[in-house]
């Protein structure tokens, strides 16, 4: 429920402060003095008016506005909020949007008790906590996907699931669909080309790549070969130090010796110097290891100048290999593997026949859940079809006839289905588009009762109504008036109207008037809470501050007069 909205500085308004109760609340006044003001600050609120459509709603001369609105939110809304981690206190939600000018150009800010957030964000919060019907709206009325939307929502929770899977279903058929299409389109690619493609896979085979990293081997072989005398020297010195010794000096294993044997000698006297023989002996071991090792490595080095040069000529077929295909090699290797796949026998229509199956099993799931989700939107047409005679028949429209036609067409996320809102309201005319032949008072009147029929689906919010009683006057309005009235028994209703009738239904009145002061306009609103100060309205709407008129609104006053109709 809305319980207050707050405004500073926001189009005619200066600063205004209101709260709200449950129940059926109206707005009245003479034209252009602000009414709508107030909803099109709750839909800036909740993410609508960005850009310059926002920046025109700070008033005149203001470098700062602000918008507040606070709600006793109901359960999908808390919710929501645990599932974004927002945090709120004695169970209020605050949310607020500030304004600020600057250097002629004007940035807002959105934050929700407090803290920041974005405009995704409150776009999915908006449908939990408003439904806003303003003036024009009646075009979407019009659009086959809205009314399929429309039809969705009255459809009520049980249609989520059904909405979700169909959505899946079709997304899980357009990537097995795509894979498929490549597919085909390399098949024909690959025909085109199958000449080519042989070719390239045959010099591929010819150069016997087996190894990706062949090429890192052969530098390291090459720098080996290359580097031999280098190499065979530095072996010469490490066992010249390591077994012969330099210069009539021991060498290295010969002092390992002698150290072996006087700590042999040591141990004998003391039995703590064991360990440190075994060690010696150790190192001794090692060094004799690494000298044979060395050895051999030494014998390897033997100057091959003809498998250098094999080695050379290998390394320079494969880096020509990788200049002329623009490719290295394991790339090669892997683009190599594909070909002999795809010109293989049967190898790439298998390929294809594997992916044609995967399409044709996602195709079946996606029909599947189209047709589930058709079905539960059969079902919920023929509700909506009987709700909707059954609200429009008291609005003057007795002979109202409606029907909601689904049709195939083109699979995509939201099913399979194009949905039609048809409609006659005269004796002996077929049924037709409701936007071709309905009027714009009948175009009203039906929007008022599918909001009625869909507020079904969303018990908790808060409806919102702009002049959803336009072109319409007398006995129609006051059916209107009892259909809001009802409503709002089980909901918070606001509605601004120019309809005494619409108006003396309201549980809440509020007056919006203008004035100017100092040769600037000002918007006012106030809160009628006598009879007297609503009578006065109420013959201000009916035509003026006439006796007759004032008559008129005191019989609209009159107990029971302002009751819905059982």
């Amino acid at each position: 429920m809305l319980t207050g909205l707050r405004l500073e500085n926001i189009a005619l308004i200066e600063r205004l402060e209101l709260a709200f109760e449950p129940g059926f609340t109206v707005l009245t006044g003479e034209t252009g003095a602000g009414k709508s003001i107030l909803l099109d600050a709750l839909d800036a609120l909740l993410g609508g008016a960005q850009g310059a459509l926002g920046a025109r709603l700070l008033r005149r001369g203001s470098e700062r506005g602000r918008i507040e609105a606070s709600f006793a939110p109901p359960g999908p809304v808390l919710a929501w909020l645990e599932q974004q981690q927002f945090e709120i206190d004695d169970n209020e939600l605050l949310l607020s949007r500030d304004w600020r000018l600057q250097e002629g150009r004007a940035s807002s800010r959105h934050r929700l008790n407090g803290i920041a957030i974005g405009r995704a964000q409150l776009l999915e919060l908006r449908p939990l906590l408003l439904d806003l019907t303003v003036q024009g709206q009646t075009q979407q009325l019009g659009r086959a996907g809205q009314q399929r939307r429309w039809l969705d929502r009255f459809a009520g929770p049980d249609q989520l699931p059904l909405l979700e899977a169909a959505a899946a279903a079709w997304r899980g058929w357009k990537v097995a669909a795509a894979a498929l299409s490549t597919a085909r389109a390399d098949q024909a690619r690959l025909e085109q080309e199958r000449q080519r493609q042989e070719q390239l896979l045959e010099d591929l085979e010819a150069a016997a790549l087996e190894d990706p990293q062949e090429g890192r081997r052969l530098q390291i072989e090459q720098d080996r070969l290359a580097h031999g005398v280098r190499l065979q020297e530095g072996v010469m010195v490490l066992l010249g130090r390591l077994v012969e010794g330099a210069e009539a000096a021991p060498s290295v294993l010969d002092h390992l010796a002698v150290c072996g044997q006087e700590l042999q000698q040591m141990a004998a006297l003391d039995s703590s110097v064991l360990p440190l023989g075994e060690a010696c002996a150790d190192g001794l071991a090692a060094l004799q290891q690494l000298a044979r090792d060395l050895e051999r490595y030494g014998a390897a080095l033997e100057s091959d100048p003809e498998s250098l040069a094999q080695l050379q000529e290998r390394m320079a077929q494969l880096k020509a290999l990788e200049r002329r295909h623009g490719l290295e090699l394991p790339q090669l290797v892997a683009l190599r593997d594909r070909l002999r796949q795809q010109l293989a026998p049967g190898g790439f229509e298998a390929s294809l026949a594997a992916l044609e199956q995967a399409e044709a099993k996602a195709r079946r799931r996606r029909d599947q859940a189209h047709a589930a989700l058709s079905a539960g939107r059969a079902a919920a047409a023929r509700c909506l079809e009987g709700q909707l005679l059954e609200a429009l028949r008291p609005m003057g429209l007795a002979n109202v006839r409606f029907a909601v036609a689904i049709e195939p067409t083109e699979a995509s996320e939201e099913g399979a289905d194009a949905v039609r809102f048809l409609f006659t309201a005269n004796p002996g005319q077929p049924l037709a588009p409701l936007a071709e032949v309905a009027s714009g008072g009948e175009m009203s009147r039906f929007l008022l009762a599918l909001k009625t029929c869909l507020a079904a689906a969303d018990p908790h919010v808060t409806l919102l109504f702009d002049e959803i009683d336009a072109g319409v006057s007398g006995r129609v309005s006051g059916a209107m008036g009892a259909l809001l009235k009802r409503l709002a028994q089980q909901r918070q209703v606001f509605c601004v109207t120019h309809q005494p009738l619409v108006a003396a239904a309201a549980d809440h009145h509020f007056r919006v008037s203008k004035t100017v002061q100092a040769g600037i306009t000002h918007t006012q609103v106030s809160q009628l809470r006598d009879t007297r100060a609503r009578q006065a309205e109420l013959a201000e709407l009916a035509g003026g501050d006439s006796g007759e008129a004032r008559s008129y609104a005191a019989s609209l006053l009159e107990p029971g007069r302002g009751q819905p109709a059982a």
